[in-house]
């Protein structure tokens, strides 16, 4: 069956540090000035809160001093990062580093092939492969050959038919998830005629004939808040005019079917059988399900059966033939899973199969001989199977994360991607008795970890709870209160911050720097209460998490404030913005990357539909929640600011970059230190996620040199 994901807040994982060091800063900033931010004050009256919003102006992009204010920053902040001496040799390293390692993103058989997603050794971005069954391999899609304008293009998604003669896939351009639809016949490599735009969220389900597929696209106009709202669910057939396709699940279309029009509808086919999945999602883990017999529901006439509404808290299904598996969180936070039919569904009658233990059930993938359960401890992933109703825990090679399980229930066994913080991802095999073994689909690159360490720790919290955090460094490292400390955190749509490997992170850590993740409250690594315990009213605990563990490795004399800076990416702007203008003595530098700093405006962009994670602003309380959260607004003038890196990508459709101007511009405006404050913008770049691995290697070099010439490293100190 196709996986149908909710939409999630993209996580990249990076941070930086800082370190005041008088002249020496100033030398480097004093070259290249850039444009200052124009002052239009904007006063909004909030239930009676008077709120002043200086740069306004920038939230429309066709101010005349829109384009001009971030290329003078970003040229300003290039002529401080390329002064950085030690910045050129560390990138030569990550680049090296990142070309060696080559990086599969997903896989799935299909028919007679096997399709997965890599970036191969060298080359610069992810491509579409085919295996066949004598082992030759074939380059399907290569994004790196094609251009859209003078953008590089990326692959965002793909979807190929169940006897693999088709694969449906998504390109856009400069990294701005922006896909056009298109179909090519596998076998001679032709592109189709069809076209279809707006469908960031590509295919759903094939018909199991191949004749064609369901698929969601938007139908707002793109970079205005209502894009993303009354999507709608279409089938297309091969061959035909895109514009008849006939709509299947859309707001008001079937009464059987309610969608708000912030929510989005989904049809998903499973490879066998004659029962589709009819689900209905927003940014909440739960979603509304029903199930429909397929042939009919094409005919347009077909009953839809309710299996739950978001009442009932079902966050993963999993079909095996008239089976379904459910996992549920109601009445429970780290969830069980139930079994009912697919043709006669009845909730109330489900019987539990897996009930809730002491780790979090995250995910549920039904193959033919059982139903394999990944589960989330405290940020990391472990993996069981349900079958014959007993629970058999799967022992993997190593501890991290586990993405991409693909089962199907037409065959046997799954296939995993794995990483881990010192482990290089790979596509592993799982048979039917439980082994796991690498496929050797992804090569090992030629990279010696053992040098290194992954250390798990806890803090405490203010109010006495365990927060993990995990450090990576170079083995020896001793505890003198003087080692440059990387921090990151995340803390949102119940996103568990696991393992990831980043070749490029091993030259920081060869410098001297120590990386350090922590799973503060809001994501999901203990289940459902974690998240709400980082949310709305309790948002304030996803920041003071970060600054707890920041505060532990001081007292262990891991560091120290001088050496310290903090980051956080997308979602993760609210932690490190937050934590930032909380405790700005605390850290030397800090990083807001694609960040998200000015919530009580979120709804003049394109997230209306992320207001169940972050909550509507309808009254005077309901403000001051969000207000409590908003970063920028809480910048106060005359503050001794740490250095402060604000990235962003010109295309984001996930973060709007006024996010990251305006709080630079306000930074720049209020701080009384003589940090930087510095903007970088990439402008053939979005929220990372089309980024090529160029693009990656350059953000990774700029964020770790800022770190290391901040933490006053020998080498990175500018002249």
């Amino acid at each position: 069956m196709t996986q149908i994901d909710r939409r999630t807040a993209l996580m990249a994982g990076s941070a930086a540090l800082g370190l005041s060091l008088g002249g020496r800063l100033i030398a480097a900033t004093a070259a290249a000035k850039p444009m200052t931010a124009r002052v239009v004050p904007v006063v909004d009256d909030y239930w009676g809160t008077k709120v002043t919003d200086n740069y306004r102006w920038m939230e429309d992009p066709k101010d005349p001093d829109w384009t001009p204010f971030l290329k003078s920053q970003n040229e300003a902040t290039r002529h401080v990062l390329d002064s950085i001496p030690g910045r050129k040799p560390l990138a030569d390293r990550i680049s090296a580093l990142s070309g060696d390692a080559a990086a599969t993103r997903r896989v799935a058989p299909a028919g007679d092939w096997l399709f997965y997603e890599q970036r191969p050794v060298g080359a610069d971005n992810f491509k579409l492969f085919l295996k066949g069954k004598d082992g030759a391999v074939r380059t399907l899609i290569d994004p790196t050959v094609m251009k859209i304008g003078d953008a590089h293009v990326s692959l965002d998604w793909w979807e190929p038919s169940f006897d693999g003669k088709h694969i449906a896939y998504g390109l856009s351009p400069a990294g701005s998830e922006a896909s056009v639809l298109h179909v090519m016949e596998v076998a001679t490599g032709n592109v189709l005629p069809e076209r279809i735009e707006k469908t960031d969220w590509g295919v759903t389900g094939w018909l199991p004939d191949g004749s064609g597929f369901f698929y969601t696209a938007f139908t707002g106009e793109r970079g205005t808040p209502q894009y993303y709202l009354n999507s709608e669910c279409r089938l297309h057939r091969l061959g035909t005019d895109a514009k008849a396709d006939r709509v299947m699940v859309k707001r008001g279309l079937n009464p059987d079917i309610p969608l708000e029009e912030v929510q989005v509808g989904f049809v998903a086919t499973n490879e066998g059988s004659s029962t589709l999945l009819i689900a209905v999602m927003d940014v909440r883990t739960e979603k509304a399900i029903w199930t429909a017999d397929l042939a009919d529901f094409v005919a347009g006439k077909a009953a839809v059966r309710k299996v739950a509404g978001f009442d009932d808290l079902v966050t993963e299904t999993a079909m095996n033939g008239d089976d379904l598996y459910l996992l549920s969180v109601k009445g429970t936070s780290r969830g069980r899973v139930l079994l009912t039919s697919s043709k006669a569904p009845d909730l109330a009658k489900a019987r539990e199969v897996v009930p809730e233990g002491n780790t979090v059930i995250e995910g549920l993938d039904a193959a033919r001989d059982g139903v394999f359960v990944t589960i989330m401890d405290g940020g990391v992933n472990r993996l069981s199977k349900l079958s014959g109703g007993k629970v058999t825990p799967i022992a993997l090679p190593f501890e991290g994360a586990v993405g991409n399980v693909f089962a199907s229930s037409t065959r046997d066994g799954a296939l995993l991607l794995l990483q881990g913080w010192l482990n290089p991802s790979g596509i592993w095999s799982v048979d039917a008795a439980g082994k796991v073994t690498d496929t050797g689909i992804t090569p090992k690159p030629p990279i010696d970890t053992s040098p290194y360490e992954a250390k798990r720790g806890f803090a405490t919290a203010k109010d006495g709870v365990k927060i993990p955090y995990t450090l990576i460094y170079r083995k020896g490292m001793k505890p003198t209160g003087a080692n440059p400390v990387f921090a990151t955190g995340y803390g949102a749509y119940q996103y568990s911050f696991s393992p990831r490997f980043s070749a490029a992170l091993l030259p920081f850590l060869d410098a001297g720097g120590v990386y350090c993740g922590a799973n503060v409250r809001g994501g999901g690594e203990y289940g459902r209460d974690w998240h709400k315990a980082g949310q709305k009213e309790t948002k304030a605990n996803t920041w003071r998490d970060l600054i707890a563990v920041c505060e532990t490795l001081i007292a262990d004399k891991v560091t120290s404030p001088k050496h310290l800076t903090i980051s956080g990416t997308s979602a993760g702007g609210i932690t490190v913005g937050r934590a930032l203008t909380e405790r700005p003595e605390l850290f030397a530098g800090a990083i807001s990357d694609v960040g998200w700093t000015n919530p009580i405006r979120y709804v003049a962009e394109q997230n209306v539909s992320d207001i169940d994670e972050w909550g509507p602003m309808v009254d005077a309380k309901s403000f001051r929640i969000m207000y409590d959260m908003d970063a920028y607004q809480a910048i106060k003038p005359g503050t001794l600011y740490p250095a402060v890196l604000c990235v962003t990508g010109a295309t984001d459709p996930r973060v709007a970059p006024w996010h990251v101007a305006k709080f630079a511009a306000r930074l720049q405006a209020a701080t009384s230190s003589k940090n930087p404050v510095l903007l970088r913008v990439d402008f053939d770049a979005g929220h990372g996620v089309g980024s090529t691995r160029t693009q990656r290697d350059a953000l990774a070099a700029d964020m770790y040199s800022f770190a290391l010439w901040r933490a006053g490293v020998k080498g990175f100190q500018p002249a």
